[in-house]
């Protein structure tokens, strides 16, 4: 089964093939580029474009956090990162962070 770490190294590897900015300098630009990649996603979206075009951008959205995450903490396991935060949203209240829209006035 695909993980996040398997994933993770695959986007390594292209990176490392394609010349791809490969240090934590690159870091803030991996993140501007996830950010341009999920404003496409919803423009994609809201254009009505083929679903499999929108699937696209947000993988390109994956790719671009994974590598950050990568060059943020090479050793960080992103499974099981990802199974502890899950574990803690799941503990957490029925949509919790969204009491500001029962507010009045």
């Amino acid at each position: 089964m695909p993980s996040l770490e398997s994933a993770k190294q695959k986007v390594a590897q292209l990176v490392i093939t394609k010349g791809f900015g490969n240090d934590p300098s690159e870091i803030p630009n991996k993140l501007l580029f996830a950010f341009i990649e999920l404003g496409e996603a919803g423009d994609s979206w809201k254009k009505a474009k083929p679903k499999e075009e929108t699937i696209e951008e947000l993988i390109d959205v994956i790719f671009y956090v994974l590598d950050a995450a990568r060059l943020i903490d090479p050793t960080a396991n992103l499974d099981e990162v990802f199974e502890r935060k899950l574990a803690k949203n799941m503990v957490r209240p029925h949509r919790y962070g969204e009491a500001f829209r029962d507010r009045k006035g």
